[in-house]
């Protein structure tokens, strides 16, 4: 599973600003990151697993994003 999916499956569930701030990704998607900035630190990354990283990257962006606006909300309310 990909880290972009269990983002978006987490977020169309309707959660609470609490919820968001306590996501962490699952175990395997962690151990894959780890893998793939070995690969890139030793030069063995391939042009796949770059795309993969770089989508992690993105992702990683977008939810301190939303957990800073779910920390926002949460202040409010």
């Amino acid at each position: 599973m990909k880290a972009y999916t269990e983002f978006v499956d987490f977020i169309v569930q309707g959660l609470s600003p609490q919820q968001i701030l306590a996501f962490r990704p699952s175990d395997e998607t962690r151990e894959r990151v780890r893998y793939l900035l070995t690969a890139e630190k030793t030069g063995t990354i391939s042009a796949d697993e770059t795309t993969e990283l770089n989508e992690f990257e993105q992702f990683e962006h977008l939810m301190r994003m939303t957990k800073a606006r779910a920390s926002q909300h949460g202040a409010r309310g």
